[in-house]
């Protein structure tokens, strides 16, 4: 990769063992304010951010994305915080990935709460599900018939109301007034077809960066080819 720097935060929504599987990398867990202008001290080429903190420390500030950008530095957001400051600096040249970006873009979705999860410190593992994931999939059930319009507005209702730290599949089910025969049959297709749209559109984040790295690579073998 001509020694190019590439610096990616993420956690919950993609391991860094995955990550690293398609990507060689310097991935570092979800940002928090100051990381980014703390990664610029490196002088990295890009940066992508999937994963970031919303309540637990101040989140990543839309001045130090500023700066990276006015650095030359490319940077590449989506799937959670990443698509979040992506859509909001999408004018100013941050580069947005993926179905969640998009939301937020167009205004589907507008609260960090539609992409907060809790997760383990320690192994950055999610420990709830996101609301963005859990409407999507909520909605596959209502368009195959399993869950009726109205047992589909229960649920996201409850799965709203509910702090994102506890939202989960098996708690929303156990709190809605829907026949348990129903609810049998709409854990047994999250559970076989269930989506995670985060972790769909990190993937999305990671191979986008490897073409953009790929693609880079080729131009300069063809212009180091040709003098």
């Amino acid at each position: 990769m001509h020694g190019r720097k590439i610096i990616i935060f993420t956690g919950p929504s993609l391991s860094h063992s995955d990550a690293s599987d398609i990507l060689r990398a310097d991935y570092r867990p979800p940002v928090r304010r100051g990381d980014v202008l703390e990664a610029l001290s490196e002088r990295p080429d890009i940066i992508g951010i999937i994963d970031g903190v919303f309540h637990q420390s101040p989140a990543v500030g839309h001045r130090e994305i500023i700066e990276a950008l006015r650095m030359g530095v490319t940077v590449v957001g989506g799937a959670s915080m990443g698509a979040l400051r992506a859509s909001e600096l999408h004018d100013l040249g941050m580069v947005g990935v993926g179905r969640i970006f998009r939301a937020y873009l167009n205004g589907d979705l507008e609260s960090d709460d539609d992409v907060a999860v809790a997760f383990n410190p320690e192994t950055l593992e999610a420990l709830s599900d996101s609301l963005v994931s859990i409407h999507f999939n909520f909605k596959r059930a209502l368009e195959r018939g399993i869950i009726s319009e109205d047992d589909f507005r229960e649920l996201m209702k409850i799965a709203k109301n509910l702090f994102y730290p506890l939202r989960n599949y098996q708690r929303i089910l156990h709190d809605a007034e829907i026949p348990e025969n129903r609810k049998a049959t709409l854990m047994s297709f999250l559970e076989s077809e269930g989506r995670d749209i985060k972790r769909e559109d990190a993937l999305k984040v990671i191979k986008y960066i490897k073409r953009l790295v790929s693609s880079d690579d080729q131009y300069h073998g063809c212009e180091t080819h040709g003098s």
